[in-house]
C-alpha cells in the first residue's frame, strides 16, 4: 500500500517513514505546498497530510483533491488542536484526524482502518471464492494452502481485488507499484512480469483465472 506524507518536519517524517516501512507501507514525502503538489497526479491508498505548510495551506490541497474528485484517503496530522480546523477538515472530505504528538503505532492502526474500510468494507477476511486474504496477518491462501506471494505480488493482488471487475490499465499498475518512480520507466514490462508470476502462483494453487488481460489497455480481475 502507498501512503504520501506531507510534512515539514523533516524528523517527523523520516519516523513514520521508518515505522510505516516496517510496516509494509512504502512511503513518498513532500515537505512544503509545492511538492505536496505531486499528490494531484498519482494515486495513493493513504495521504498523511500537515495542515501547516511552508508556502501553503494543507487544507488547499485537501480542497483541490475533493475539488477533481481524487479518491485517495487522507488523515489530517497537525499540532492545531482548533476544533474549527478539524471540523473544517473532515467536512471538506478528510477522513480522519490525528493531532501531534502521537504514537506511531495509533498512526498506522489509523491508516490500516482508513485502507480496510475504504477498500474492504472494514473486513480483514477477505475471501473470493477459493481464495482467502487475512489482512492483519498479510497471509493468502488457496485451498486451505498457503501461497508464498512477494510483497509486490500481495499488494497487486490486493489492488486488483479492491478494483474487481475495472479495467486496471498497465500505467495505473505501474504507479501502485512503482509510486513517482513509474516515470522512470521506458515502458512497464515490469508490470506484465509481476502479473503474470502472480496468475502463476495462483493457478499452481488451483484458483480460476481471474485475471483477464485486456490487450491493448491492461488487465482486469473478473468476478
Amino acid at each position: 500500500m502507498k501512503i504520501l506524507i506531507i510534512e515539514d518536519e523533516k524528523e517527523l517524517a523520516q519516523d513514520m517513514v521508518n515505522y510505516l516501512a516496517n510496516e509494509q507501507y512504502r512511503c513518498e514525502c513532500a515537505s512544503d505546498f509545492q511538492s505536496a503538489m505531486k499528490v494531484y497526479a498519482y494515486e495513493y491508498d493513504c495521504i498523511l497530510l500537515d495542515l501547516m505548510l511552508p508556502g501553503g495551506d494543507g487544507l488547499t490541497i485537501l480542497e483541490e483533491l475533493k475539488r477533481q474528485n481524487k479518491q485517495d484517503g487522507v488523515i489530517i496530522i497537525s499540532a492545531k488542536n482548533a476544533i474549527e480546523d478539524k471540523v473544517r477538515g473532515l467536512k471538506l472530505g478528510a477522513d480522519d484526524y490525528l493531532a501531534k504528538p502521537f504514537h506511531q503505532a495509533e498512526l498506522a492502526a489509523r491508516i490500516e482502518s482508513l485502507i480496510r474500510r475504504r477498500q474492504f468494507d472494514s473486513n480483514t477476511i477477505i475471501v473470493q471464492k477459493e481464495l482467502t486474504i487475512d489482512i492483519n496477518a498479510k497471509t493468502v491462501m488457496v485451498h486451505d494452502q498457503f501461497l508464498n506471494l512477494t510483497k509486490k505480488e500481495y499488494d497487486l493482488l490486493l489492488f486488483f481485488i479492491g478494483n474487481k471487475n475495472r479495467v486496471l490499465s498497465k500505467g495505473a499498475l505501474a504507479e501502485h507499484l512503482s509510486g513517482d518512480f513509474a516515470d522512470m520507466f521506458d515502458n512497464h514490462d515490469f508490470v506484465y512480469a509481476h502479473v503474470k508470476n502472480l496468475k502463476r502462483k495462483l493457478k499452481e494453487k488451483g484458483y480460476g483465472e481471474y485475471i483477464k488481460t485486456i490487450y491493448g489497455t491492461g488487465y482486469k480481475w473478473e468476478q
